[in-house]
């Protein structure tokens, strides 16, 4: 994974999260709106029901204690406005009072009355959707009237809010709009401002990339010698201490891991600088993977590991040879070093449509699930002494990955505990036109 990548995705990252949080605050604050005006609209309007309501009754007590007499101090308590509404049913049903409600709703006015179970003066919103799918919404109240000793009669008055909720719908979603609107800003300002963020941490991690480069090319040097000198000194007849011997062994294995480890991070460095560059030729996969095996098989037979090939004629792909055979050359290393003794490897080369596949199998110690997701990380190890034994350092694939993510391919892995493990590389057979 390149520079580019890394910082671009975290770039990212940042991003999305403040999104997300500026958007989960403009959902709370829309809600808190919405229902801030929908309880100061539908408070007012119960308000006014509930005076109407008080005004009707009074209006009726009086007309019903003065024998039915319909006095103008009467009719200025009992009126409305021609938004209101109301009914007055005495104790057996019948219908003493009204101002009528539009045609257009009285029908269902009507059947709310004759259902009406809410307790006195509690305001209710009904609602009722006709066939075209459109609401209507009512909003009514109810209250007693009480001339003793004449019957007890009921005043129920309501008012049509349809309007006012259709009024509140359209200041809800265009709240909704803006608070998009101010999202998408808020996303803007956020990868601007984490674009800020990250500057100091690319310049860091520039000074630690550039470190690594040149105390790696200046590191290869020095090692060189040692190994020669160490060469030398295994080679030198003179020597014939046990000790000694054992003495110069373990320093020429400690420099080869050593040089090893520096050429791992030279490559790293530079993959990470942009510094190796792909140079693309059209090659053979099949005898770049044959190649390998002729490499390796003296150290599997060490061990002796059989390694199978099942492989076609040939498999062409415009690729870089070089980086593909340091791939194909990780995968099979890690599997003769993780293969216990009569162990068996094998490699497949599949041709698909688009692609090719590079299969790597062995029957060796395997990978637990919990390690999986990181067996690609930069210098992660599953056993750290059983890898600093076999001379591992944690750069090989997180190197092949790289390299198969350079080439625009997918590297994964198949592994179950004491079985093995198989590693599945595709790439693109793309020609040169491609």
């Amino acid at each position: 994974m390149n520079e580019q990548n890394v910082f671009g995705r975290s770039r990212l990252r940042l991003m999305l999260r403040y999104a997300l949080v500026m958007g989960g605050l403009v959902i709370v604050l829309l809600f808190a709106m919405h229902k801030t005006m929908e309880w100061a609209i539908t408070s007012e309007q119960a308000r006014e029901l509930l005076e109407t309501a008080d005004s009707v009754a009074e209006a009726q007590a009086y007309t019903v204690l003065h024998a039915g007499a319909d006095t103008d101090e009467a009719r200025l308590y009992r009126s409305t406005n021609d938004r209101l509404f109301y009914y007055v049913f005495d104790g057996e049903g019948r219908l003493v009072s009204f101002s009528r409600a539009s045609f257009r709703i009285e029908s269902f006015v009507l059947d709310i009355i004759t259902v009406w179970d809410a307790p006195e003066s509690e305001v209710r919103v009904f609602t009722k959707t006709n066939e075209r799918g459109v609401p209507t919404k009512v909003m009514m109240t109810s209250q007693t009237v009480f001339s003793p000793p004449l019957p007890t009669q009921t005043v129920y008055v309501g008012k049509d809010v349809t309007a006012m909720y259709n009024g509140m719908e359209k200041a809800t979603s265009a709240l909704a709009v803006l608070g998009t609107m101010a999202l998408v800003c808020a996303a803007g300002v956020g990868y601007v401002l984490s674009g800020g963020a990250m500057k100091p941490v690319r310049e860091a991690y520039e000074k630690q990339r550039q470190f690594a480069a040149d105390a790696s090319h200046e590191l290869r040097t020095p090692l060189a010698v040692v190994l020669a000198s160490a060469d030398l000194l295994r080679s030198d007849p003179s020597i014939t201490s046990p000790f000694l011997k054992q003495v110069v062994e373990d320093v020429r294995d400690e420099v080869k891991k050593m040089t090893k480890l520096v050429g791992d991070l030279l490559t790293v460095a530079r993959t990470d600088g942009k510094a190796n560059q792909l140079r693309l030729v059209r090659m053979d996969l099949v005898s770049a993977a044959q190649q390998t095996v002729r490499i390796m098989r003296p150290f599997a037979e060490k061990k002796d590991i059989v390694i199978d090939e099942e492989m076609p004629k040939h498999a062409e792909i415009y690729a870089d040879e070089q980086k593909i055979r340091q791939l194909i050359l990780i995968l099979v290393d890690n599997a003769v070093k993780y293969t216990p003794e009569h162990g068996r490897i094998s490699l497949r080369v599949e041709e698909e449509k688009g692609s090719i596949q590079l299969s790597v199998s062995d029957t060796g110690i395997g990978i637990a699930p919990e390690h999986q997701e990181r067996i690609f990380d930069r210098f992660y190890r599953v056993d750290k002494a059983r890898s600093r034994r076999m001379g591992g350092n944690g750069l090989g694939l997180a190197i092949a990955r790289e390299i198969v993510e350079a080439h625009g391919g997918h590297i994964d892995l198949v592994s179950e505990l004491g079985k093995g493990t198989i590693f599945h590389v595709r790439l693109k057979a793309r020609t040169k036109n491609s």
